[in-house]
């Protein structure tokens, strides 16, 4: 049990104020399941004392992808609950919402030097719940100055306020010691929310106060002024950014077909189809394309071959149709792309070399042109399943080079026990991948 809501009292359409925060693993999928009790007593929400009204399955994917999902509920033995539904409505918790760039300078600081002008620097201070506070940024000494300028710096949203713009902060005026010992000027309080009134040609200033010297002084006023000149929001949309903003994802296949895989009608050939279990290649586009299924709205996945040669010329293709309709590559979910697929064998002859550069390029082609346009609001996935090492290692750098700059991501997948030690350069885990052209 991930976690419950609270009792809702005599009411046929509760509205839960509870949030439930779950942990978002693209790469997994995450089934869940919802149970609505009507709840009998204090003794704790789904004991035997509860009547169980009805359940409900689903996958993290499907809530993130749609944002909200309206299910109907189900009885025990898969007998719908009457006209129960439960409806869930995801939202992305704020972890990384981007960085933000802030400019400060102060006026008219007290001088705490004896025979030279105050060397003030500024902290900032974000005051957690516990009240504890979190140094988030210091600046720059500027060196014997009551009005100094200090440079622009950038902090993540997450540091400067845990992306909570009405969280307290404390900043800090302080004239710099060589020896540590740091003469304290003042202080003020704010927050982000009120920082981003100095967004445009405004600016926000404060009273930079002590408090000592507030109670000492009759006529105290202030230690200075802190101004913020300038504010500029700088945002990280992260993937679910995306797709919680209506971008479609567009998911292709492709299948290495050439000759090393094997006759696919001898028992060792990794594209040997047992009645009785999925072969290596089936086992891999299974697994992929159920995660990636759940972002794909109308469920339709282009599927493409690669290094075979195809009726009814048996030419060499390195980028055809594994339903043999090249005006719509496109396949009814998984289970489309599985018996594409699995009728597709007879009807060709595995032949060679590796070449993914074309299936690459032509998926490029199609992203460019979603790119052109003004929604632009199209993501595409491409997943090459292949059995041995590329031929066309250098076209296909290239191929990848140019694709980085398009709203695309490839996945490779080493189907078998070849060595796939020279793929692992087309990662770039160890450094930017370049072309072969620089």
């Amino acid at each position: 049990q991930v976690d419950r809501s609270e009792v809702i009292k005599s009411n046929l359409n509760p509205v839960f104020a509870k949030i439930f925060t779950v942990d978002y693993y693209f790469e997994e999928v995450q089934k869940l399941r919802f149970e609505v009790y009507d709840s009998h007593g204090q003794a704790g929400v789904g004991t035997h004392d509860d009547d169980f009204l009805g359940g409900m399955e689903c996958t993290v994917g499907q809530i993130v992808a749609q944002k909200r999902v309206t299910k109907p509920l189900f009885l025990k033995y898969g007998k719908f609950a009457g006209k129960s539904t439960i409806t869930i409505i995801s939202e992305e918790i704020s972890g990384n919402n981007g960085y933000v760039e802030l400019a400060f300078r102060a006026k008219k600081l007290d001088d705490k030097d004896l025979f030279s002008k105050s060397d003030p620097f500024l902290e900032i201070y974000r005051i957690d719940d516990d009240r504890s506070e979190q140094l988030v940024y210091r600046t720059e000494v500027v060196k014997n100055n009551l009005s100094p300028i200090w440079e622009p710096f950038k902090v993540s949203l997450n540091s400067l306020c845990s992306c909570e713009e009405k969280r307290k902060l404390r900043c800090v005026v302080w004239d710099y010691d060589s020896r540590g010992k740091h003469d304290f000027i003042g202080e003020f309080f704010t927050t982000f929310e009120e920082m981003q009134k100095a967004m445009g040609e405004n600016k926000v200033q404060w009273d930079c106060m002590n408090p000592k010297y507030k109670i000492k002084k009759r006529n105290y006023k202030n230690s200075g002024v802190v101004v913020l000149l300038d504010l500029k929001i700088h945002r990280v949309y992260s993937f679910l950014d995306y797709i919680m903003g209506g971008c479609q994802i567009h998911f292709t296949v492709a299948i290495d077909f050439t000759a090393s895989n094997g006759d696919p009608r001898n028992s060792c050939s990794l594209h040997y189809i047992n009645p009785y279990q999925p072969n290596e290649y089936l086992k891999a586009l299974v697994a992929v394309g159920e995660i990636c299924q759940d972002y794909d709205s109308d469920k339709k996945f282009s599927a493409l071959g690669f290094g075979a040669r195809i009726p009814p010329k048996y030419e060499v293709s390195h980028d055809f149709a594994i339903n043999f309709n090249p005006d719509n590559d496109e396949c009814e979910g998984i289970q489309g792309v599985v018996e594409s697929y699995q009728s597709c064998l007879p009807k060709i002859q595995l032949y060679g070399p590796t070449n993914v550069a074309p299936i690459i390029s032509k998926v490029a082609r199609v992203a460019a042109d979603e790119e052109r346009t003004k929604e632009a609001s199209q993501y595409f996935i491409l997943l090459i399943l292949t059995d041995g090492v590329v031929t066309d290692m250098a076209d296909t750098r290239e191929a990848i080079v140019r694709a980085s700059y398009l709203p695309m991501s490839i996945i490779i997948v080493g189907v078998g026990n070849a060595d796939f030690t020279d793929m692992q350069i087309l990662d770039g885990d160890d450094g930017v991948l370049r072309s072969p052209k620089g």
